[in-house]
């Protein structure tokens, strides 16, 4: 008979706290979590020689957390960078063993999101 159970409990992503205003009697949502959970979606953007080229036909390239989804994504770019993509890929990057100078290691995989956006709009990286 266990009192306590192996898994944890999960707290709820979307926070929304109501603030009524007495005088125009109008009511405001605030997210309070949410924009803390979707900077953390993306890790860094993907620079590349691949990457690079893509660029040009409006596709960029991020690392993202292995978590996330093409709508977190999608999300995380419309609050970053202030544009909206028009579509999100995502792609599984495997880890990779590795030899360098006779020592054996391990090359961290990972998650990658190519991140299409409309042809006027640009994301400036450096």
């Amino acid at each position: 008979m266990a009192f306590f159970s192996s898994k944890k409990k999960s707290e709820k992503s979307n926070t929304i706290v109501k603030n009524v205003d007495k005088k125009s009697s109008a009511s405001t949502d605030i997210v309070l979590d949410v924009s803390k959970n979707l900077e953390n979606v993306i890790i860094q953007p993907r620079i590349t020689e691949k990457a690079s080229f893509r660029t040009e036909g409006n596709v960029y390239t991020f690392e993202v957390a292995k978590s996330a989804t093409k709508e977190n994504i999608k999300k995380a770019v419309q609050l970053i960078y202030k544009v909206t993509p028009e579509s999100v890929n995502v792609a599984q990057i495997p880890s990779k063993r590795k030899l360098s100078r006779g020592k054996r290691g391990v090359k961290k995989g990972g998650k990658k999101a190519y991140v299409y956006l409309k042809k006027g709009d640009t994301i400036e990286l450096i």
